[in-house]
């Protein structure tokens, strides 16, 4: 949550279009990536997406998480589902860049732990019931800020 809090802090703080800071001596970015990916579920359906997510989205993000391609995952559920563009973040951790590369070596690894009839299985009903649910409204990659 706290990691949440500082990217809209940061991105709602208004700048001076003439900002002097410097990067490595004022401020510095993360090695960390952050995938924060927003969605609004309809009304009534949040139990029902969250339930689709138990199912297909966190298990193939567990098996990246004990492979180490991904250090962390979240999932945030707002309290108002009714305002605003969105009321889910899903949210994964990487420990640098590279980690979202394509490679080789991790898919194979990746699939061999999430085999075929589990990946068609949760294709299926991400393709089945998501679209009628919900929305995705945004995909950001974020790298958290530390100022001098």
């Amino acid at each position: 949550m706290r990691f949440i809090i500082i990217c809209l802090s940061i991105l709602l703080t208004p700048v001076a279009a003439n900002a002097q800071l410097e990067i490595f001596k004022d401020f510095e970015l993360s090695k960390e990536l952050y995938s924060l990916t927003t969605i609004k579920v309809d009304a009534n359906m949040g139990a029902v997406y969250l339930e689709g997510l138990a199912d297909t989205w966190v298990p193939s993000t567990e098996i990246q998480k004990k492979l180490g391609h991904l250090e962390d995952y979240w999932i945030y559920n707002s309290v108002t589902p009714a305002s605003g563009d969105f009321n889910i973040l899903l949210v994964v951790k990487f420990a640098q860049t590279s980690d979202i590369e394509p490679n080789k070596a991790r898919y194979q690894a990746f699939m061999k732990e999430f085999t075929k009839s589990r990946a068609d299985k949760a294709d299926e009903k991400a393709r089945k019931e998501y679209p009628g649910i919900r929305t995705i409204t945004g995909e950001y990659m974020l790298r958290e800020v530390t100022l001098k």
